[in-house]
């Protein structure tokens, strides 16, 4: 998911990322990371989007964050239902300055939804979502801009996790799937999703946008995405193409795009193209979510051989991130190359209640004990959230 997509790099630019995070984890939290949050580094620009992926991680593999992590999420929450990246004083009301997102908002009614208890939260985010909606019936990150795929594609999650209807979610008649529909390319164009058309009105295959689009054009998200049953076919141009005609050919477009070395590749101005690690997790799953787990196989291996690097710099989003690429890719999170994501994850926050066994049988989870002590990451620049062109 996403879907994508990512909220700092969307914050630092106006960011589902981060191909390559120049600082590595320290071993510790820093004294001014606030209590119950994951990771240590500065939660200015993605404090909840990485705490939302973590806790919608978490509830993937049946494992119970402590209470002081649920807590402080809630504790982000603005009165009329929004979400910011971050508000250090929680016990202040939410003033003009403080900039909410539709993207955090999302994610952290997902979040909130999956760990339960919370229903009067989430209804609040879903109600301020759907109060921000654009006439083309999508979402910008910020309320008001115009409609990205990715962050259309993080609110389909939230409606979904809600239990909304999300085609009736409808302004001046269009819904979310008219706007992803509106971001679809034709398969003479690869068949991808563009982020969101440039000043000319042009849009441009983009291979994050295209990861997000997928899991929102099948209407689900981060809680609720499952691997599909139906293979992933050649781009197929439909006169009326539906949401599952979108999904189906941008799910084309992805399993080309990672067929030849096996993961999505980061074009950053100025530096020489890289792997894009955050992507790749994106890409499996959107690749499942409308194949099946055989589709996302090749990415999903690529990803147990090469990430466990890139997951100790980046922190505990890339670690969730991890977690919901293996979870659905059929892969053991508790044994992904070698690496027990979970584990990992876990190390960066408070220790979770309970763990328990996993029904599916291709894994065990382990109690938590006390003794793990909240570990550090570096702030995870989210690759969903990222506006540049890939291939």
């Amino acid at each position: 998911m996403n879907v994508r997509r990512s909220a700092a790099v969307l914050a630092a630019t106006v960011a589902f990322g981060t191909a390559t995070p120049a600082v590595a984890a320290s071993p510790s939290p820093s004294p001014s990371s606030p209590s119950g949050l994951y990771g240590s580094t500065d939660p200015t620009y993605d404090g909840v989007w990485r705490q939302s992926l973590a806790l919608i991680a978490l509830h993937r593999v049946n494992v119970e964050p402590a209470d002081a992590a649920v807590d402080w999420l809630a504790g982000q929450q603005c009165a009329n239902g929004a979400f910011p990246a971050f508000r250090a004083d929680p016990a202040k009301a939410c003033g003009a300055k403080v900039m909410v997102d539709t993207n955090s908002t999302a994610a952290a009614a997902q979040a909130l939804s999956a760990v339960g208890g919370h229903g009067t939260a989430v209804t609040k985010a879903v109600t301020w979502l759907k109060s921000v909606q654009n006439k083309d019936g999508g979402w910008g990150y910020t309320p008001g801009g115009a409609s990205d795929a990715n962050s259309t594609s993080v609110v389909i999650g939230a409606l979904n996790a809600s239990g909304a209807d999300i085609s009736r979610i409808a302004k001046y008649g269009k819904s979310p799937y008219d706007a992803l529909l509106k971001l679809s390319l034709p398969c003479a164009d690869g068949g991808a999703f563009a982020y969101q058309p440039d000043k000319k009105g042009k849009l441009t295959a983009n291979a994050d946008a295209t990861a997000a689009a997928v899991v929102g054009a099948l209407g689900q998200g981060m809680v609720s995405v499952k691997a599909g049953d139906k293979k992933n076919a050649a781009c197929t141009d439909a006169a009326r193409p539906t949401p599952e005609d979108a999904a189906a050919n941008g799910s084309a477009y992805l399993a080309k795009a990672v067929a030849k070395d096996g993961h999505l590749t980061s074009a950053l101005p100025g530096s020489e193209n890289q792997p894009d690690y955050g992507n790749t997790a994106d890409a499996v799953v959107a690749l499942a979510a409308r194949g099946g787990t055989a589709a996302a196989t090749g990415p999903l291996r690529w990803l147990e051989r090469n990430s466990a690097k890139w997951a100790e710099q980046s922190g505990p989003a890339a670690y969730a991130q991890l977690i919901l690429a293996a979870e659905a890719g059929g892969a053991d999170p508790s044994d992904f190359g070698g690496t027990d994501l979970v584990k990992q994850l876990t190390a960066t926050g408070p220790a979770p209640v309970t763990a328990s066994q996993d029904d599916s049988d291709t894994s065990v989870w382990w109690m938590v004990g006390a003794g793990l002590a909240a570990g550090a990451g570096v702030g995870f620049l989210l690759s969903s959230r990222n506006k540049r062109k890939q291939p």
